[in-house]
C-alpha cells in the first residue's frame, strides 16, 4: 500500500491527535479520582456530601468534645449550626486545640460519624480555612436571622 505525503502526514496529525486524546483523558481521570471537596457539618446533615466518597469537613473543634485514648481520637467539628463526630487515629497535629479551626478528610460510617485519615489544624492565631471562616460566617447570619424573626 502507497500512500502520498498527504495521506502519510494526514494519518501522523491523525495519530498524534488520538494520543493526545487519550493523554488528556488519562490526566483529567486521575484529577476526578484525587479531587477531595470540602463540607461543613450542616452541609454534610443536608446530604451534600458524597456517600462512600472521601471528602474535608471544616470548622471548629467543639469544646470540651476531646476525647484521648492512646492514639485513637474523636472529637466533634461544628460550624456553630450542626455537629458531626469526628474519629481519628494518629498523631494530631501540634496547633490542634479545642475551639480552635480544624479541617478533617476521611469518609462517613454507617452512623454519620467522620472517620478521618487525616487531621489539619491552623497555623496560627488569624488563620482559619477560608471554606470554614464562610461557614462559620454562613450560621452565625443564620442565627442572627432566626432570633431576629418576630
Amino acid at each position: 500500500m502507497n500512500l502520498t505525503p498527504r495521506q502519510t502526514r494526514f494519518a501522523l496529525i491523525a495519530g498524534g491527535m488520538v494520543v493526545l486524546a487519550l493523554a488528556a483523558a488519562f490526566v483529567l481521570n486521575a484529577f476526578q479520582n484525587n479531587l477531595v471537596f470540602f463540607f461543613t457539618p450542616t452541609q454534610v446533615l443536608n446530604g451534600e456530601a458524597p456517600q462512600n466518597k472521601t471528602f474535608r469537613i471544616g470548622g471548629l473543634v467543639k469544646a470540651g468534645s476531646l476525647q484521648r485514648e492512646g492514639t485513637d481520637v474523636s472529637f466533634v467539628v461544628t460550624d456553630t449550626a450542626h455537629e458531626i463526630a469526628v474519629r481519628y487515629s494518629g498523631l494530631l497535629p501540634d496547633l490542634f486545640k479545642e475551639g480552635k479551626g480544624v479541617v478533617a478528610q476521611g469518609r462517613l460510617d454507617a452512623q454519620g460519624q467522620m472517620i478521618a485519615t487525616e487531621v489539619l489544624a491552623k497555623h496560627d492565631e488569624n488563620y482559619m480555612p477560608p471554606e470554614a471562616q464562610h461557614a462559620l460566617d454562613k450560621a452565625a447570619q443564620a442565627r442572627a436571622a432566626q432570633t431576629v424573626k418576630p
